[in-house]
């Protein structure tokens, strides 16, 4: 009777299940081979590191796992019985092809590890990243790093699409297909310049009028709009539409308008007056800046380095 394919397939599957129980692992494999070489196991033994006594009951489980005689012992010294020669020379192929595969990872390591993809959007890439990379370019000073920066959305298609080792977005919400992990906590603030008459206010300013005054803002996408739009409810139509932080606070610094701007973005300005820090009433705009990265696949090498400063 012909055995079928799908018989074929669950013999194959019971085989590979049961492989790594009936095949000696690569330790003992290597003992075996240094026995072989030496002709003693307590040679063997110290070359590898481990005890005599444990040498031995390491030979001892591996002819138990294979049903047969490996190694003479007597006091002249070990040697291998015929089947521990046959054996051996197995071995010797098995620990070479581990050895090359061994290499092959490394490489693998090596060429990950020579390069670093940053994407992050515009208040982190301008006022935190540049610390964190000077951090790490000490700690792997031959890996290349490159940072993409844009809004948010930007952070989350280079990531997708594979343009990214690692993001940072400021968002309310982390974007689809992202997995996250909050690095930081920052807040918005609306500032202006202290021509404005929003500088000279006794009252804090109150939601509504800030929600229905037209300000410099970034562009749609962005982390910053995202997280001042959910608060607000709704916008009026921007003031000026800008695409970076600096090109917002240098707007505002001009007289053009108020503005909405990170705390990190602004504390060189607020301390030298060039912009005034306007209260607002009843409204929180605290957000969390977080790492992310493509589901299910956690930062490795240089991206798990740089995620981990960002924690110190």
């Amino acid at each position: 009777m012909s055995e079928t394919g799908d018989d074929r397939a669950g013999s194959r599957s019971v085989s590979a299940r049961t492989l790594t129980h009936r095949v000696p692992d690569l330790g003992a494999l290597e003992l075996l081979l240094a026995v072989a070489r030496l002709g003693s196991l307590g040679g063997a033994a110290r070359e590898l590191g481990i005890t005599q006594p444990a040498a031995s009951s390491r030979v001892r489980s591996m002819e138990r796992q294979l049903g047969v005689a490996l190694v003479d012992r007597s006091p002249r010294g070990s040697r291998l019985t015929d089947a521990g020669a046959l054996v051996t020379d197995w071995a010797r192929r098995i620990v070479e092809a581990a050895e090359a595969f061994d290499a092959g990872a490394q490489a693998l390591r090596d060429r990950r590890d020579s390069r670093l993809r940053v994407a992050a959007s515009m208040t982190i890439a301008e006022y935190l990243l540049p610390g964190w990379l000077l951090v790490l370019r000490s700690q792997r000073p031959d890996t290349a790093v490159s940072l993409l920066a844009g809004n948010s959305a930007s952070v989350a298609e280079r990531l997708l699409s594979d343009e990214a080792d690692v993001g940072f977005v400021e968002g309310v919400t982390v974007p689809p297909g992202l997995d996250s992990a909050v690095i930081a906590h920052d807040r918005l603030i609306v500032v202006t310049a202290p021509t404005h008459a929003w500088a000279r206010r006794r009252r804090p300013l109150a939601t509504e009028e800030l929600a229905t005054t037209p300000l410099i803002l970034r562009e749609k996408g962005s982390g910053t709009r995202q997280v001042l739009d959910t608060a607000l409810g709704g916008l009026a139509r921007p003031l000026i539409e800008l695409s970076s932080t600096t090109a917002v606070k240098a707007a505002a610094v001009s007289g053009a308008g108020p503005a909405v701007l990170s705390e990190l973005a602004v504390g060189e300005e607020l301390a030298m007056r060039r912009l005034i820090r306007v209260p607002v009433h009843g409204i929180a705009l605290a957000r969390d800046l977080r790492a992310v990265w493509p589901t299910g696949h956690r930062p490795t090498g240089p991206a798990r380095d740089l995620l981990a400063l960002t924690r110190g």
